[in-house]
């Protein structure tokens, strides 16, 4: 008997450990804008219970639809203490972890399928987040951002499915809350820059088109595995995988 999609899902998955990071230099002129990634970790456990809200209710009749979920879940609380890890270390001011409650709390409160919610996230919010992390982070928010990333893959995956079998469609409101998400990530950045890492527009136009089209070309280079040498890195940057 051939596998289900979700069970395929599942079997893609590498087991890895999150471990502490060590501060190096950021991209200058991008230091903002990774204080106010980090201080969104907020979101990271709300997605975990967005899964285990719909896991209560209607979900496909497909084996292994539940099992997948589950493991999204315990996912989701390893990224939230991966992403702890790194916020620890680069100081992130306290006004932007209160902003980035209340906009949890958004997330949290808005009427939408809890799936829905989750892949719109992961899918327009987290997959301009973790790009982010790699051009304008340091070597500890690289490898974060790499293993976070083949996570993430699983469960926007999982949850286009889902809401597909479910016939659940995108919104206005998710729409506008997502747009508003990214525009306050990156808000120090100029509209426009010679280097379009640091240009806000840029970055804003990757999330548009991922949420509308579910892809993006200019995130090509994501596909590019970072790998820190041993002789180039602290072994607290070293990612350890089962």
């Amino acid at each position: 008997m051939s596998q289900t999609k979700y069970e395929y899902l599942l079997s893609r998955k590498r087991t890895w450990t999150p471990t502490p990071v060590t501060a190096t230099k950021l991209k200058e002129g991008g230091e903002d804008v990774i204080k106010r990634a980090l201080s969104l970790r907020s979101l990271e456990i709300p997605v975990g219970d967005f899964i285990n809200s719909a896991m209560k209710g209607d979900l496909p009749d497909s084996p292994g639809v539940l099992e997948l979920l589950k493991s999204n879940v315990e996912d989701e609380q390893k990224h939230d203490l991966a992403l702890n890890n790194a916020a620890k270390v680069h100081n992130i001011p306290a006004r932007y972890e209160k902003e980035a409650q209340v906009i949890t709390k958004q997330w949290v409160e808005l009427d939408a399928h809890p799936c829905l919610k989750a892949k719109v996230l992961e899918s327009s919010v987290f997959f301009v987040l973790l790009p982010i992390f790699r051009t304008l982070g340091d070597k500890g928010l690289r490898s974060i951002q790499q293993d976070i990333g083949r996570d993430e893959v699983v469960h926007v995956a999982a949850n286009t499915q889902i809401c597909k079998e479910l016939k659940v469609s995108n919104n206005k409101a998710l729409d506008n809350l997502r747009r508003a998400t990214i525009n306050w990530v990156v808000q120090s950045l100029q509209g426009e820059h010679s280097d379009v890492h640091l240009s806000g527009n840029w970055w804003t136009q990757r999330s548009d088109d991922l949420y509308a089209k579910g892809k993006t070309q200019e995130f090509n280079f994501t596909r590019v595995s970072v790998m820190p040498a041993f002789f180039e890195a602290d072994n607290n940057d070293l990612p350890m995988y089962a």
